[in-house]
């Protein structure tokens, strides 16, 4: 039935908080269904047992999604002390093991301890790929490949709460760290086994769970209410510093030739906005005052 309809121009970001057992593909798809959209691509992949912030580009936003994939994430999560998992999370085979009793300074004085730069080795049961395989596909056949250790940084990381031997935290942290492997981490420091029990994610640079919509939700609106929670794309990419470029410059620059700026800039990535404030795309300054185009918008959206 459904597939007749026709697909729509839809630019922009739309912040879902993705339900439980959905994978990030499939709560994808459906919102992409609900919009009618030709082009939509989400951005930092949740797994089906977690929960929480996933931001959906639309059309031209994805050009620029993966500046937004090096943002920090914050995650609230439960991780279940005195169990061991085949997966290190919840779907994995369980083994109960020792308990130790903790007092909550043990605790938080541990937990101190993984604030900063640190080594992590990515669990099998990642998508992370070996020989073009899929680890987690590896992990489900029984075979187990060495991992290459990779420097994350936990910025911050605090307790929430700690009862029945699970330990609630909120954890801010670099591209790339994986929570399933800190909370074993977290675990084996406590002298205990532990698996990440639940997980949600709430920031992913300056987005927050608090602008998301659940898919219901979305679903329900009528499509003209629907677009009202459309951001704009230039959010994207909010953590560079912003020029304002004359229509001449403008029009120089979509011709894919470099602009000479009226002072010199440092030689980094810059968000490019009209004398109005529209947005236009990211450009380079090559550390003297000479600008070129690195992603541009297309000329025929606003």
């Amino acid at each position: 039935m459904g597939h007749n309809r026709k697909k729509l121009e839809v630019n922009g970001l739309l912040l879902i908080d993705k339900p439980l057992g959905f994978s990030s593909n499939q709560a994808l798809s459906k919102i992409k269904w609900i919009f009618s959209a030709k082009k939509a691509g989400h951005t930092g992949t949740l797994d089906p047992l977690a929960t929480g912030l996933l931001p959906i580009c639309f059309g031209e936003a994805t050009k620029f999604s993966s500046h937004l994939l090096n943002s920090e994430k914050t995650y609230v999560a439960s991780i279940q002390l005195g169990w061991k998992s085949s997966t290190g999370d919840a779907e994995g085979q369980l083994t109960e093991s020792k308990i130790i009793l903790l007092s909550l300074k043990k605790l938080k004085d541990e937990l101190n301890s993984f604030i900063g730069f640190s080594k992590q080795t990515p669990p099998m049961f990642s998508a992370l790929k070996h020989k073009g395989q899929p680890l987690y596909k590896l992990a489900r056949e029984g075979v187990e490949v060495e991992r290459k250790e990779r420097e994350i940084n936990i910025s911050e990381l605090n307790l929430l709460g700690y009862e029945k031997n699970i330990i609630k935290i909120e954890v801010t942290c670099s591209k790339g760290t994986y929570i399933r492997a800190l909370a074993e981490d977290i675990a084996k420091k406590l002298g205990m086994d532990g698996y990440l029990k639940d997980l949600k994610r709430t920031k992913i640079g300056n987005l927050s769970i608090n602008d998301a919509l659940s898919l219901e939700k979305v679903e329900n609106l009528s499509s003209d209410k629907r677009k009202t929670y459309l951001m704009p794309i230039e959010i994207l990419v909010d953590r560079y510093t912003k020029i304002n470029l004359s229509e001449s410059q403008v029009n120089s620059l979509k011709k894919g030739q470099p602009v000479m700026l009226s002072r010199k800039f440092k030689p980094e990535i810059y968000s490019l906005f009209t004398t109005g404030n529209v947005f236009l795309g990211l450009g380079e300054v090559d550390g003297g005052n000479l600008l070129k185009a690195v992603r541009l918008m297309a000329t025929n959206i606003n």
